[in-house]
């Protein structure tokens, strides 16, 4: 068999992540795969591992605009799989526009599908754009041969929009070792006036409130509780200036908030390890990376009820709203006062973290891919 994988859209920090981690891992042979042809632009492809098996394509229009991606997407990639023998399609991003047969999926993205999330884009382009995809990914999703989510919520709300589709896997992401074998570098904060360090990481977003968790911030200090808060990842429009004026109004003179913008991954595991207490309030996720790294770390975790959060963090942590200050602060205050809660959840958020590795989501994904097209050649 030979496999092909279209990774020409994994433009953001996770989906490259996960294409790093499954091809990192993976034995082809293991599930009667010979090669793997990978097409994704060159900063990308110098990421991956060199692999005898493994074979890089660049095409020209992959380093030019988002169109020429697009266009070069609709209608060279169908040619150039086939020019490769390729048995069958994975693609990372369902915002697909080839019409290859036979292809499998990977749903990375749910903006478009989360109750009320379009209302926070307004009624312009940026609203146009996930109405767009929406369609887009629907249609990808029915002539797909199989289906991958990430989470059971995911997979449970996209198909209220797509229909029932008849061959799905829910295969998470990994945590890559470098967090799991990372230890905090400091015991809690037990001596009155020492602070207790805060991180939230994530791009600003309407979504991700990270204004909100300012605010809950603010009131906990008022309340005699030294915090301070880290917000790891920048912004822009709406969601920054948000979060700029509510950093202006509570924090004028910066004693306890501190934004930084987006850090290599590879730092990712010593800022987690320096703090005391991770806080996660997104609204809306697929699969939430960044707290499953905090998880991994062993942090005890103040989280969005919101998505797939309690699926992933299930009683490894303390929920809140993301859109209500007060319910964060009770959350975060909850986690500060209560030791043994604390300690419990900080355990079993690692313990959970444990089933998250990049080598069982490298197998499961191979192994549904391969089936896939097992089927495809068993039914013609």
């Amino acid at each position: 068999m030979i496999l092909g994988i279209d990774a020409s859209r994994n433009r953001s920090g996770g989906a490259k992540a996960h294409l790093i981690g499954i091809l990192s891992e993976c034995d082809p042979a293991k599930h009667g795969i010979q090669e793997v042809h990978v097409w994704a632009f060159r900063s990308l492809l110098d990421q991956l591992p060199d692999h005898p098996w493994l074979i890089k394509h660049n095409p020209k229009a992959l380093e030019q605009s988002l169109i020429k991606q697009l266009w070069w997407q609709a209608t060279k990639l169908s040619d150039e799989v086939n020019v490769a023998c390729c048995d069958i399609l994975f693609t990372t991003d369902a915002s697909t526009l080839c019409r290859f047969k036979p292809m499998v999926i990977l749903s990375q993205d749910m903006l478009s599908y989360e109750p009320g999330v379009m209302g926070y884009f307004g009624y312009g382009l940026a609203r146009l754009r996930l109405m767009a995809i929406l369609v887009v990914q629907n249609q990808a999703f029915r002539r797909a041969e199989g289906v991958i989510f990430l989470t059971r919520y995911a997979a449970n709300v996209i198909q209220q929009s797509c229909g029932l589709l008849p061959s799905i896997a829910y295969i998470s992401h990994g945590v890559g070792a470098e967090f799991k074998h990372v230890e905090q570098i400091h015991a809690w904060p037990n001596i009155d006036g020492c602070p207790i360090r805060c991180i939230y990481v994530s791009n600003v977003e309407m979504y991700k409130h990270q204004w909100v968790v300012v605010r809950a911030i603010a009131a906990l200090r008022k309340r005699d509780y030294n915090l301070l808060l880290t917000l790891v990842g920048g912004g822009t429009r709406r969601a920054q200036n948000l979060l700029q004026d509510e950093i202006a109004t509570l924090d004028p003179m910066g004693m306890f908030v501190e934004q930084r913008d987006f850090l290599p991954h590879a730092e990712l595991p010593m800022h987690l390890a320096n703090a005391d207490l991770f806080i996660f309030a997104s609204s809306c996720e697929n699969m939430p990376v960044t707290l499953l790294e905090a998880m991994a770390v062993g942090l005890p975790v103040a989280s969005s009820n919101r998505g797939p959060m309690p699926e992933v963090l299930a009683d490894g942590g303390v929920y809140f709203d993301p859109e209500d200050a007060e319910s964060i602060a009770g959350a975060v205050e909850q986690i500060v006062t209560d030791e043994a809660l604390r300690t419990r959840i900080a355990k079993r958020a690692k313990e959970l973290s444990a089933q998250y590795s990049w080598q069982r989501c490298s197998d499961e994904t191979f192994a549904f891919v391969a089936e896939s097209a097992l089927k495809v050649e068993a039914a013609s």
